[in-house]
């Protein structure tokens, strides 16, 4: 895998300036975070600053400070003095994080649905066509979907006035993308995302705040559903740094 690029003296795309090295943390914030949660570093496999620094481009100092972040995001572990590794994935965390997203999302729609007015119809309008252009899920435009998605969810939430709802749900939403990236090796899903979001979609916008919230639980557990499926039929396992080698390309 080819190094990433983190050259000090580029210019930054907003006013031609040297980048800064709080700009260098949050660009191997956002990498290591991409890394992690698309599996390329594995669950516990140890996070090694003098391998990835050169991996990454930055100095010792930058990739603790973008790890320590991840640690603030329960995406990282610390270990004392012995270091970082990757946060572990188990279907008991997956449980636990469907059950917080179901409590908190359909109650804070619930309330969207009713305070929301013209402004709030039109984001989720917006969110939600942008959202149809990009499904069926496909393997090369995950990524884009994922955003997408995200933001089909904030726009839905949004008529209600909860930063602290958003940003919760918002670190909910990257510890659950780990779990989708694992549900996408699973052969033959019968789910139709696309279906569950106009369902939710519909609902919402017709002002049906309890069928929404309804239809919005059933796709918020469907992921956790097929995996835990998928597990005790032994389709599939979860990935680990004990059998997954992935971390070990960064290094070559």
């Amino acid at each position: 895998m080819a190094k990433r690029s983190m050259d000090p003296t580029k210019t930054a795309a907003d006013g031609g300036a040297p980048t800064t090295a709080r700009t260098l943390i949050e660009r191997a914030y956002e990498q290591l975070r991409a890394d992690i949660i698309e599996g390329r570093l594995a669950p516990n496999e140890k996070l090694r600053v003098e391998h990835l620094k050169d991996h990454y481009e930055v100095s010792a100092g930058t990739l603790r400070e973008a790890i320590t972040r991840l640690v603030s995001d329960a995406l990282a572990v610390a270990e004392g003095q012995r270091g970082f590794r990757v946060a572990p994935i188990a279907l008991e965390e997956l449980e636990d994080i469907t059950r917080l997203r179901v409590q908190i999302e359909t109650e804070a729609l619930r309330q969207s649905i009713q305070e929301g007015g013209a402004a709030w119809r039109e984001a989720v309008q917006t969110a939600y066509v942008a959202l149809s252009d990009a499904e069926p899920i496909v393997p090369e435009r995950r990524r884009e979907w994922e955003h997408l998605n995200l933001r089909f969810h904030e726009a839905l939430l949004s008529g209600h006035d909860s930063p602290w709802t958003q940003r919760v749900l918002r670190l909910l939403s990257r510890h659950g993308e780990r779990y989708r990236c694992v549900s996408m090796q699973l052969p033959g899903s019968l789910r139709e995302v696309h279906a569950e979001h106009t369902e939710i979609y519909e609902y919402a916008m017709t002002g049906q705040a309890a069928r929404a919230a309804l239809a919005l639980e059933a796709h918020i557990r469907a992921t956790p559903d097929l995996l835990i499926q998928a597990l005790r039929e032994g389709r599939i396992t979860l990935p680990s740094a004990d059998h997954a080698l992935i971390g070990e390309a960064l290094l070559a």
